[in-house]
């Protein structure tokens, strides 16, 4: 995949430049170069697979700095150093840990051959989790080098629903007063989702956030990132987003994006097994499954494309907009039942009256 050349900045990271003025540092002048990712955006990064005598590598171009870094390589070799498998960032032939070019950074790895989790397989969607909880198990307690950013998270999920949910509202009257098709379609739901925007609200008033456990975590624990190689070993890959989190957030966000799955639609018995074997390493308290009721709860997608179109009304495409809208809505009602199935397990499972 050629990386267009429509800046210096573009012309810089193709793969003949690449080649000359990076791989040398590493003794692969002579290897071939394949760019396999490209993202212009404010977090430029570009990926590129490093075919060599020696083997095959991932060459990276990451979008933050030296310190920050410098926290990534920490977390990888921590989290190795637990038996877990993680490609780690190799050393330039000046023992460094990365190749400043033009003002940018490039880290390299070996290269993981292998297919990604593929979440209709039972076996290989359950290890996974049972192997984010021995990460978030094996991290506590996890410090970086000297001179590392420390990253650090664990925000206000309650703060931010709030704000979702008042946005909700404001969409409400837009639509009301825009009176198109998107607004038709947005009003015609609005009604359930303002359900399960309440359903998350009431769950998270309810949570104690100084009893969410807190760890090294990953914070895009997905598909794309889990790696099953040809011996079956899973590899966790990309920790650019890593830092210091609430265990659930990360195990949350991974949830919702193996839940909203057209084959999975919210099922929660698909739920309960993933949970199980995460807990069988590492327990959740109340506060972690209220916690995680009220991050699933919410209708994500409802409120952040009904917030960009309502943004971008006078210029955006509005018929895109209305197939997207559509799309996230055809199972609102599973999400629904999904919830209340949930939240009367929660309430089974601790005994609350």
């Amino acid at each position: 995949m050629p990386l267009p050349a429509n800046s210096d900045d573009i012309n810089l990271l193709s793969e003949g430049n690449i080649k000359i003025n990076v791989l040398p540092y590493y003794n692969l002048e002579n290897s071939k170069v394949t760019a396999i990712k490209f993202k212009d955006t404010n977090k430029q990064r570009a990926v590129y697979r490093i075919t060599s005598p020696s083997g095959e590598f991932c060459l990276k171009k990451v979008y933050f700095d030296k310190g920050e870094l410098l926290f990534v390589y920490s977390a990888i070799e921590w989290i190795y150093r637990n038996n877990i498998y993680v490609p780690r960032i190799l050393p330039n032939r000046d023992k460094g840990r990365f190749v400043e070019y033009e003002g940018m950074l490039f880290i390299l790895t070996p290269w993981i051959d292998g297919s990604k989790c593929n979440y209709s397989s039972k076996n290989q969607t359950l290890y996974s989790y049972s192997n984010l909880a021995n990460m978030h198990l094996s991290s506590k307690g996890f410090f970086p080098v000297s001179e590392s950013t420390y990253r650090k998270g664990c925000n206000d999920l309650l703060l931010s629903i709030n704000k979702h949910f008042e946005s909700l509202l404001i969409n409400s009257n837009l639509a009301f007063k825009e009176k198109d098709m998107f607004s038709k379609i947005y009003l015609n739901y609005f009604d359930k989702a303002l359900y399960l925007a309440s359903a998350s609200l009431n769950a998270l008033n309810l949570t104690d956030f100084d009893e969410l456990s807190i760890s090294l975590c990953h914070m895009d624990y997905v598909s794309k990132n889990l790696i099953y190689d040809k011996s079956d070993n899973l590899w966790t890959i990309d920790f650019d987003k890593c830092r210091i989190d609430y265990c659930i957030y990360d195990l949350s966000y991974s949830l919702r994006r193996a839940l909203r799955r057209e084959r999975s639609s919210w099922d929660i018995n698909i739920l309960l097994e993933c949970l199980k074997a995460y807990e069988e390493i590492k327990p959740l308290n109340i506060n972690e499954y209220r916690y995680l009721l009220g991050y699933l709860a919410f209708p994500q997608k409802y409120w952040k494309i009904s917030r960009d179109y309502y943004k971008n009304i006078d210029k955006c495409n509005k018929k895109s907009f209305i197939n997207i809208l559509s799309k996230s809505l055809r199972d609102i009602d599973d999400q629904i039942k999904f919830v209340d199935s949930f939240n009367k397990y929660i309430t089974n499972k601790f005994s609350i009256k």
